[in-house]
């Protein structure tokens, strides 16, 4: 019995993926998990009063400063400094992507060829129970070749253009900034440069390499600003300085949750066929539903706009109800994305 509530412990642990689906091309077909590769890591402070209470934004007229509610509320897009068109809620749908569990792999370039300003946000994909051979073959033959997958693929009602990289054996999903979102030399003023002299390039590749390291510390990358805040925060709540605590009636919902994982432990746990990761709830793994084995049980779908007039609070309580991970570090927007699915 205790070791069966371990284990169920563990299974709560464990990170969930937000998409899963299938990269496909040709004739190959691999059911893969999306989990992201980086993470914010700054200190978020939050605004509250002199009690401890948590304040919200809302939305105010700039006329009247009159509180609005969110029925009063619609989105425009701003042709000039006095007019706007309304986009409604049926229309931005009717402009959504369709709704895919594919990756839809159009070509393979040298890696070489992608600049690394186009990235944008990194992904690990891992492979699904019974797909890690043709995972491995795949990343193998990417990695030996020096390969990069251009690919499609939908997420949240968006359609995403990625890079798929393999390095050490592993797939990695990089999300590409589109071309008109870049900015050109000639865009910020850069000068018109001059020759380096050969004497002088020279002189500059000495230097260099009295300064050069055969490998690349990643301890190097700290954030120092955020380590002296985040050592302040502590010197203060041990001597009682400046302390404020919640009221006790909502004092639940603001406790943060510990859900901290080695992602890398479980794509390594995958990789060697010790289990998945649960796929997000009421989503069954995609090498399951190709299967057909059994009809899955699914929570349906809240309606995204009768959500999206609930305040925080309000999707928090049915967040808790459902024991929906990590809730309380999720925003409106997520929380509203958690519960739809």
């Amino acid at each position: 019995m205790a070791e069966d509530d371990e284990q169920n412990g563990e299974e709560a642990l464990r990170p969930r993926p937000f998409w899963s689906g299938t990269i496909a091309f040709g004739l190959v077909s691999l059911p893969v998990s999306l989990f992201p590769a980086n993470r914010k890591r700054g200190v978020s402070l939050r605004m509250v009063d002199r009690q401890g209470m948590p304040l919200a934004r809302r939305y105010c007229c700039e006329k009247d400063n009159e509180l609005l509610e969110r029925e009063d509320i619609v989105r425009g897009y701003e042709v000039d400094k006095q007019s706007w068109v309304v986009i409604k809620d049926e229309e931005l749908e009717a402009l959504a992507p369709e709704k895919s569990r594919e990756i839809d792999l159009r070509r393979f370039v040298n890696l070489a060829e992608i600049d690394p300003i186009y990235f944008e946000r990194g992904y690990f994909l891992v492979p699904e129970e019974g797909s890690t051979k043709a995972y491995r073959l795949l990343a193998r033959a990417m990695e030996e070749e020096r390969r990069a997958g251009i690919a499609t693929f939908v997420m949240r009602g968006k359609e995403y253009l990625v890079a798929i990289i393999a390095e050490r054996g592993i797939l990695r999903a990089e999300t590409l900034r589109f071309h008109d979102e870049i900015r050109t030399p000639e865009y910020v003023g850069l000068p018109e440069l001059a020759e380096a002299a050969a004497d002088s390039v020279r002189q500059m590749q000495k230097a260099m390499q009295a300064w050069f390291a055969k490998r690349f510390d990643r301890k190097e990358l700290v954030d120092p600003q955020t380590e002296r805040l985040e050592a302040l925060v502590t010197r203060k709540f041990k001597a009682g300085k400046d302390v404020l605590h919640a009221p006790e009636e909502i004092a639940e919902e603001l406790a943060a949750e510990s859900n901290v994982i080695d992602l890398m432990q479980v794509l390594k746990e995958r990789m060697q066929g010790k289990g998945a990761p649960a796929a997000p709830e009421g989503e069954p793994p995609a090498s399951r539903r190709r299967r057909g084995g059994g009809q899955a049980h699914r929570t349906p779908e809240e309606p995204a706009r009768e959500l999206e007039k609930l305040s925080r609070a309000e999707l928090y309580a049915r967040a808790q109800e459902r024991d929906i991970p990590g809730r309380s570090r999720m925003s409106k927007e997520e929380l509203i994305e958690a519960l739809r699915h």
